[in-house]
Formats: C-alpha cells, sequence, structure tokens
C-alpha cells in the first residue's frame, strides 16, 4: 500500500479517476435538479414527444415531409437540408476559394487588386450582414415569374426563387441508380488499374474511355427497362411555374452569401499554402523548361496541399456551423426545426441537446475525415 502512495503512475490514475467522478456526480447533480425544477412548474420532460405529429409545415427539404410526419422526423428534414447546405457551400467555395488565391498571386495587377479587395471587404463585414444582403436581393430584384430571366435552357430566374430540369423516376429508377452506381464504380477502378503505371494523359484517357464504356451501357440498360428515369423542365402555367426543381429565394441567399463569404478565407489560405512553398521549387521547376501552368499544378500544389489542409479542417468546421445563420433568412435548417419544435413542445433543452450531438457529431466527422486526407498527402519521415 505505501508503496503505491509513493507510485507517481498510481498517484497520477488516482488523481484521474477522483477527476471523472467529480465530473460525473456533477452532472448527475446537474440533471436531477434541473429536472425537479421543470416537474415543479409542470414542464413535461423525455425523448416521448419525438414520436409525436409535429402538425407544423417545412417550405422546403430534399426529402420527404409532411406535417402529420413525427418530430424526429422533423428533426431529420432538418439535418438533412443541413448536411446539404453544408456539402454545396464547402464545395462551391473550395473552387472559388482557389480562384481567389490564384488571382491574389497572379502577375496581372488589376486582377491581383480586385482579388485583394474581394478578400478584404468580406473578411471584414458580417456574415449575418451579407446573407440579409443577398435574400433582399433575391426578394427584391428578381422579376416576376412572367419576366423571368433565362441565363440558361430550362433555367429560369424569378422573384420566387430558381426554377430548373428535375430528374424524374419511374418504376425501376432505383434498381438502374443502385447497378449505374456499381458499374460506375467498376469503371473507373478497372480505368486505373490498366493504366497502372503510365502517365497522366494515358492514365485519364483509359479512366474516360472507360468511362463512356459505362454510359453506354447505362443507357442500353435503361432501354431495356423502359427509360425509367426522365428529365422534366419547368414551364410557365398561369402565375407561376410548373414543373422541375425550384430553389426558393431564401435557399438561393444562404448558398450565395455562405459560397462567397467562406471562398475569401479559403483563397487566403491557398495563398499562403502557395507562399509557403521553398523558391527553389519554382526555380527548379523553370530550369527544366516547365510552364507556369505547370509548376503551379503539378508541383507548387501538391506541396502546398500538406500546409493547406490543417487549416482548411478548420474552415470547413466553421462553414457547417455557420449553416445555421440560415435562420436569419427562414431557410429551415436544422436550428429553425429545432426553433419551431420548441415553439410547439415547450421541451427546450431535449431539443437543444439534439442539436448539440447532431453538430458535435457532423464536426467530428468532418474532422476525422480531413485528418485521414492529411495522414494520406503528408510526407513520410522515417
Amino acid at each position: 500500500m505505501l508503496s503505491l502512495w509513493y507510485s507517481q503512475r498510481a498517484r497520477s490514475w488516482a488523481m484521474q479517476i477522483a477527476l471523472l467522478g467529480g465530473l460525473v456526480l456533477f452532472v448527475w447533480w446537474l440533471a436531477g435538479n434541473t429536472h425537479e425544477n421543470l416537474t415543479e412548474r409542470g414542464i413535461r420532460t423525455g425523448f416521448d414527444y419525438l414520436w409525436r405529429p409535429a402538425r407544423f409545415p417545412i417550405s422546403e427539404s430534399i426529402i420527404r415531409y409532411d406535417a402529420s410526419d413525427s418530430f424526429f422526423w422533423a428533426y431529420v428534414v432538418g439535418l438533412a437540408n443541413t448536411l446539404w447546405l453544408s456539402f454545396l457551400s464547402i464545395l462551391l467555395a473550395t473552387v472559388l476559394g482557389l480562384a481567389v488565391g490564384l488571382s491574389r498571386r497572379s502577375a496581372h495587377p488589376l486582377l491581383s487588386r480586385f482579388a485583394g479587395v474581394y478578400v478584404t471587404v468580406l473578411r471584414n463585414v458580417p456574415l449575418i450582414v451579407q446573407l440579409l444582403f443577398w435574400y433582399a436581393i433575391a426578394t427584391s430584384l428578381f422579376p416576376v415569374p412572367r419576366e423571368a430571366l433565362n441565363p440558361l435552357p430550362g433555367v429560369f430566374l424569378s422573384i420566387r426563387g430558381v426554377y430548373a430540369p428535375a430528374l424524374t423516376l419511374g418504376p425501376g429508377a432505383s434498381m438502374l441508380l443502385i447497378v449505374a452506381a456499381i458499374l460506375l464504380v467498376i469503371a473507373i477502378v478497372a480505368g486505373f488499374k490498366l493504366s497502372a503505371g503510365k502517365r497522366l494523359p494515358v492514365k485519364a484517357a483509359s479512366v474516360g474511355l472507360s468511362v463512356c464504356v459505362w454510359a453506354g451501357a447505362v443507357v442500353w440498360l435503361s432501354g431495356m427497362l423502359g427509360h425509367p428515369i426522365g428529365l422534366e423542365a419547368p414551364a410557365l402555367k398561369g402565375l407561376n411555374f410548373r414543373g422541375g426543381m425550384v430553389l426558393s429565394p431564401e435557399f438561393a441567399a444562404i448558398i450565395t452569401g455562405l459560397t462567397i463569404y467562406t471562398s475569401a478565407f479559403i483563397g487566403e489560405i491557398i495563398r499562403g499554402g502557395i507562399d509557403a512553398v521553398e523558391k527553389g521549387q519554382w526555380e527548379g521547376a523553370r530550369a527544366l523548361g516547365l510552364g507556369e501552368r505547370h509548376i503551379m499544378f503539378r508541383i507548387i500544389l501538391p506541396q502546398a496541399l500538406r500546409i493547406i489542409v490543417p487549416p482548411m479542417t478548420s474552415q470547413y468546421l466553421s462553414t457547417v456551423k455557420n449553416t445555421t445563420l440560415a435562420v436569419a433568412v427562414g431557410y429551415p435548417e436544422l436550428g429553425l426545426v429545432v426553433n419551431t419544435v420548441i415553439n410547439q413542445t415547450g421541451q427546450a433543452i431535449e431539443s437543444i441537446l439534439i442539436m448539440l450531438a447532431v453538430f458535435l457529431s457532423i464536426s467530428l466527422s468532418v474532422s476525422a475525415f480531413m485528418n485521414w486526407y492529411n495522414a494520406r498527402v503528408a510526407l513520410v519521415v522515417r
């Protein structure tokens, strides 16, 4: 017993166990005290409300929802909208941020200064202000449906939203989509296997040929099944468009604001990563006779990627959390759904706990994926 007292390892374990026990007791006391106070005030607690009918509408969702569905399904719809918004914002902001970062390093003075002004303005204006600005544009400057803008065939911009062609799924469409996805993976893997050890143009040509064969197989299979997947274009009928896919002004405002705001930060991350690559890499590549475009995309960017990934992970996490600001323009992401559920049921603690758990899970998943990718591109030091 005396030897345990003088053991630093044993004392360290005892201290950790004591701290953990204290934390568990504190949480237990806090939960019990909260439950007792809520019961005294006649406020219901527990998660049984999740299975009751929600009885409130959700203006738009990427999965089916009806007011007769349960509160649990309403949360799922809000989560799906949040994930969809996060995915699109990150994807579009990364592409736009790459263009901004490269423009900042451009030798063309006008382009470089324009990118500098772009970054300075957007980084110093609060995101909520930008969202309200884009929402005002989407709801006041666009024309009425009869005078809708038509920038692309089948795409219309009006004060009621953005209308675009949508896929229509008939009987057998699910099976066709599953088979097509499996065949696509097989085609890409086969393309890489056939071109293993070859140079990039040959590898790209092999993958492209495999994808063309896949497209032909999918068209043939679709014909055999009676073309279960079609395309429906929106058409003006009466006072509004009918058919196709519609993106509401709220969604257009939040996706535009988030993409542009995030791209300013991503552009600076990419510019900083490129500047961190040693000058000798540029000089060595130029000495070999490579052009500036080949130097950038084949030598500098792959090395800068190892520097870019860690700060980019933080930016992606911030983007996911910034989606909660969509409540300012009325887009029904998870935060707005949680607010509505709290107003309907009065069970704020349970709703907030669900929201915390969801965002913690999303953030940890994004962080785990980016850490895995960072380990893949990092230099192996022995």
